[in-house]
């Protein structure tokens, strides 16, 4: 049975499988978390180049953390020492920055989470380096596109099911493949918590959404087949049959008719072309 939990910022927040339910103060405290956010990720449409390193990009998101009053919830989690993920190409997810550098063609996702008064503001978006290819841009299209319309699913009443459902029909509808190794993730105070959100499910099934729950969408879509293979890092999840791979993620919060995005951005360049 689904155990909720009503938490006030005052109170002590364990991952202990329960689902949080915020009030006022949490979703003033995410809506901060967030926007620096979506302002990181704003400022990597100029960055994002040819010849750039991802290590580069690091350093960037490193820095406007810290410029924010935040620091990169990633640096020191769980051993990793960076302050994003870079994902390139045929990297899934838990793209390692460092020397590598980006080249015309390439896509790649970018994930950041400052972590500013306490709260997590966690999102990450597609970016597309030089002249890329018709099918990798018809790729993160259609990436994006699932990450709203399960957006749009997400409002009180409804089930968790009914989000992976939504996104699994559209993409397989374009013989992409979804991604199940890895998903979603209730998220506020703690960094990853209940609930768990899958992005290829049956409608109708899991935990009901209530007010006040906050969580993370971010569909994981390949060109090819679902499949994953881990990388000896013990971070870096590549396709499997080395297709190519998109994310884009949002961090939201359930309201009372529907569903609050905190990592919008507010330039509106939330996907590519970011012209």
């Amino acid at each position: 049975m689904t155990m909720y939990q009503t938490v006030t910022e005052a109170d002590t927040q364990l991952r202990d499988g329960t689902i949080k339910l915020h009030g006022p103060s949490g979703f003033e405290g995410m809506r901060k978390a967030g926007r620096l956010a979506a302002q990181i990720l704003d400022a990597m449409v100029d960055l994002v180049q040819p010849g750039v390193t991802t290590g580069q990009i690091d350093d960037v998101v490193r820095q406007m953390t810290l410029d924010g009053g935040a620091v990169p919830a990633t640096l020191g989690y769980r051993g990793y020492t960076h302050s994003c993920c870079t994902s390139v190409n045929a990297v899934i997810c838990h793209g390692i920055p460092g020397d590598k550098v980006l080249r015309d063609g390439d896509i790649i996702n970018i994930d950041v989470t400052p972590l500013l008064d306490g709260w997590h503001g966690d999102s990450s978006r597609m970016y597309l380096v030089g002249d890329v290819p018709l099918k990798a841009r018809r790729l993160i299209d259609v990436t994006y596109e699932c990450l709203m319309i399960g957006i749009d699913k997400a409002k009180p009443g409804a089930r968790l099911g009914d989000i992976g459902a939504a996104i699994q029909a559209h993409a397989e509808k374009h013989r992409y493949g979804v991604v199940r190794e890895f998903c979603g993730h209730g998220l506020g105070r703690l960094f990853h918590d209940a609930p768990e959100v899958v992005h290829a499910a049956r409608a109708g099934t899991g935990p009901e959404l209530k007010s006040g729950m906050f969580f993370t969408i971010e569909p994981m879509i390949n060109l090819g087949k679902p499949g994953v293979r881990m990388m000896e890092d013990g971070w870096t999840a590549v396709t499997r049959d080395r297709s190519l791979s998109a994310q884009f993620e949002h961090s939201i919060g359930i309201t009372e008719d529907g569903c609050e995005i905190f990592t919008a951005s507010p330039k509106g360049l939330d996907r590519p072309p970011y012209a």
